[in-house]
């Protein structure tokens, strides 16, 4: 009886390791968006000393009422409320204009949180690489400094 010699194959299988990429990128792809939902805000610490304003830079600060309305202080009326898509078109304006113009939020203290956050992601949306948020120092402090 002969017996056939088995020929030694040279050749790697990939078809597993393609299986295994398809499967990975689905998932890479169903979970990349659920990571970047967020709103980035360089927040800064509790003993941080205030921001010097720079020279010739005035900030673009949004303001939220207690009743939760939007107050930009760039155009004609800074004193009156503006709608959500309003003031993304004016941030957008402004950051085309001067991209490195800082980015500001002033919050009532009795706002819904998520109005802030909401201010926050418009302006995010408008072209801001960086929003930070404006506040009063605790009252030990504005003691100290001779303040009201």
């Amino acid at each position: 009886m002969a017996r056939k010699k088995r020929v030694v194959m040279g050749e790697i299988n990939v078809v597993p390791y393609i299986d295994v990429m398809l499967v990975l990128l689905v998932i890479f792809m169903i979970t990349a968006p659920l990571l970047t939902q967020g709103v980035a805000v360089d927040l800064p610490k509790a003993d941080a000393k205030p921001l010097e304003a720079e020279e010739g830079k005035e900030p673009l600060v949004v303001s939220v009422d207690d009743a939760g309305l939007f107050y930009l202080n760039v155009g004609d009326n800074p004193d009156a409320a503006i709608e959500p898509a309003v003031l993304m078109a004016r941030a957008a304006a402004v950051l085309r204009l001067k991209p490195d113009t800082p980015v500001m939020v002033k919050g009532d203290r009795g706002v819904n949180y998520g109005r802030v956050v909401s201010a926050m992601a418009l302006l995010q949306k408008a072209g801001a690489p960086k929003v930070g948020l404006i506040t009063d120092p605790p009252e030990e402090i504005r003691t100290l400094q001779g303040g009201n």
